[in-house]
């Protein structure tokens, strides 16, 4: 009996024919030989496959050879394209850890250009002509920025946690309370990295109560350090109480205990005219009494990935010499990055410079503007194969920023004829580049606080190339690709 699909596989050509024909070399020219021959074997491995299946009819095995040289192309492609691709954010949610977090000032583009085209005086002291310190280039700018402070950044904020746990820490006991005992995104949970630091955890209080009396009566010979952790993407509502950073921060100096304050995304600018009252800039936190401030460097802050510590220039020294420092240290180009943002706080142009902060900042009746252009684009584009029109929306801080207030923004909801919602959120997703959207009441919403100057036009391209693509039912198939 003759086994399924058996004529196909004995008409299946050998991997060195293939790579023999000039069209598959020239279509593999971008892959090393090695790598051209497996990527060969794949696609015959494939179609055997297949053929054992008997999925696969001669005609189709022909087709399926002779677009052999155009699936290596697509495949070289695919391996030269970079995964990090650019996409428009208008999810609504600014700063968004998925689509990596606050989008940096050009300015500060340009500065990591710089670095890392050529050689920097990263660790070299030009006036004495002898061996630097890294940490200056940003240490000095922190003096300015908080008076009496000294600064010190690492890669990210967890690992800000981390050092001063350790630093102040190891061995010793850190109050905090069960209330504040948080996981964020990443699975990154407080009580684990307090124990990889080498800290004893010392919980207080109860879920929704913690007094400052329970502070006090953990207070003991062995406590290192009292912690205060932003509660980042959750709040407790209700029957709740907390002492006040003041009243902890006097009872940390009563004891010689070091207060530390986990803020997360940190602001150097107020919120409340953005309507969000419950988050004080890292300044406040520090006039409050707070020894050390932590905060991330990618979020309200509007720069790269570092975490930032900031405070009392003995524990900020003592982190700085912390051997585990090292390990955790910056490279060239998130410091020329990071000393750009800081240098335009520092200026006073942090809400005029810095991506995110204008995004925060902008009036909706802006936002409402630019929305009813792109609709009126869109109309005119597209004519009636796309619905559009614009609709009140709540934007998000994001980041662990305020988790339970919205910003008054603007969204345009959008139909395309043949098209479910959800296939329109896909084909935009999909799109080149990317369009991210939401899905709200059966819609799609493409909120315009977070999409930036520029990306406008792509968002109207986006949808009208989607719209051109889709037949409306009755004039054939409902979907086509991309």
């Amino acid at each position: 009996m003759t086994k399924p699909g058996s004529e196909i596989l004995r008409a299946l050509p050998k991997i060195d024919e293939l790579l023999r024909r000039e069209e598959v070399r020239d279509a593999g020219a971008g892959l090393a030989a090695d790598r051209l021959a497996e990527a060969v074997r794949e696609a015959v491995a494939d179609l055997r496959g297949e053929a054992l299946a008997g999925r696969l009819t001669g005609a189709q095995l022909r087709a399926r050879l002779a677009r052999l040289p155009e699936d290596l192309r697509l495949r070289v492609a695919g391996l030269s394209r970079s995964t990090l691709r650019p996409v428009v954010n208008a999810t609504g949610v600014l700063v968004h850890t998925n689509l990596g977090r606050a989008p940096l000032p050009e300015g500060a583009v340009e500065r990591v250009v710089e670095a890392a085209r050529g050689y920097v005086a990263l660790e070299y002291d030009l006036a004495l002509g002898e061996r630097g310190s890294r940490g200056e280039h940003l240490a000095r700018l922190g003096a300015l920025l908080f008076p009496g402070c000294s600064l010190h950044a690492v890669n990210n904020n967890a690992a800000a946690v981390l050092l001063v746990l350790n630093t102040l820490a190891e061995g010793r006991e850190v109050i905090i309370s069960r209330g504040e005992l948080v996981e964020i995104g990443g699975s990154f949970r407080i009580p684990d990295i307090m124990s990889r630091s080498g800290a004893i955890l010392r919980e207080v209080g109860t879920t929704n109560r913690t007094r400052l009396s329970d502070y006090q009566r953990s207070l003991s010979p062995a406590t290192g350090m009292i912690l205060r952790v932003h509660p980042s993407n959750y709040r407790i509502v209700g029957f709740t109480g907390s002492p006040s950073l003041e009243e902890l921060a006097a009872l940390g100096r009563g004891a010689n205990v070091p207060v530390v304050v986990d803020q997360g995304s940190g602001s150097l600018l107020e919120m409340a005219s953005v309507g969000i009252s419950d988050e004080p800039t890292v300044g406040e936190i520090l006039e409050s009494g707070a020894d050390l401030v932590l905060f991330s460097a990618d979020k309200m802050l509007g720069g790269p990935q570092a975490g930032i510590l900031v405070g009392r220039p003995e524990l900020v020294g003592r982190c700085h010499d912390n051997p585990l420092s090292r390990a955790l240290r910056l490279d060239k180009m998130t410091i020329a990055a990071l000393e750009w943002t800081l240098q335009r706080y520092l200026a006073g142009r942090g809400a005029e410079d810095i991506p995110i902060q204008r995004m925060l900042r902008e009036p909706v009746e802006a936002v409402g503007r630019r929305a009813r252009r792109l609709v009126k684009e869109l109309r005119k584009i597209s004519g009636d194969r796309v619905t559009a029109e614009v609709v009140p929306s709540e934007a998000m801080a994001g980041g662990g920023a305020a988790p339970v207030t919205g910003i008054p923004s603007r969204a345009i909801a959008l139909a395309v004829k043949g098209l479910t919602a959800a296939q329109l959120e896909e084909r935009l997703r999909l799109a080149e580049p990317p369009v991210i959207t939401r899905i709200a009441e059966g819609r799609v919403l493409a909120d315009l606080r977070g999409v930036q100057p520029g990306e406008e036009k792509i968002l109207v391209a986006a949808i009208s190339a989607v719209a051109r693509q889709t037949r409306p039912a009755g004039d054939g198939p409902v979907e086509e690709s991309l």
